[in-house]
């Protein structure tokens, strides 16, 4: 109940991030809350994504040794992680089109 509950927000959550689009460097992406507190990732320092039929495992902001994260979004199959992975690819996306119609 939970994790459809988690995944009915972060649906709803995507249109209002992607109103601020506009920049790669900048993407966020919401993923499940931990310890109450709501989280985003910014898609532009994501270095892989795995897509298992349990969970969607991002791994970003990595260096040497091993210093990078790993957040996860729990999924019940693998068409459920196939859509995470769809909304990825949406959301990078529109951060990749410029905010305005114009030149800065």
């Amino acid at each position: 109940m939970r994790t459809t509950l988690l995944f009915i927000l972060l649906v709803q959550a995507l249109p209002a991030l992607a109103q601020d689009a506009g920049s790669t460097a900048f993407c966020l992406f919401p993923v499940p809350a931990e310890g109450g507190l709501q989280r985003w990732i910014n898609l532009g320092i994501v270095q892989y994504v795995e897509a298992r039929p349990d969970d969607v495992r991002i791994y970003y902001g990595g260096g040497n040794l091993g210093s990078g994260h790993e957040t996860r979004i729990p999924v019940k199959s693998r068409e459920e992680a196939d859509a995470v992975l769809a909304r990825l690819r949406r959301s990078a996306a529109l951060c990749a089109k410029p905010a305005s119609g114009g030149s800065p």
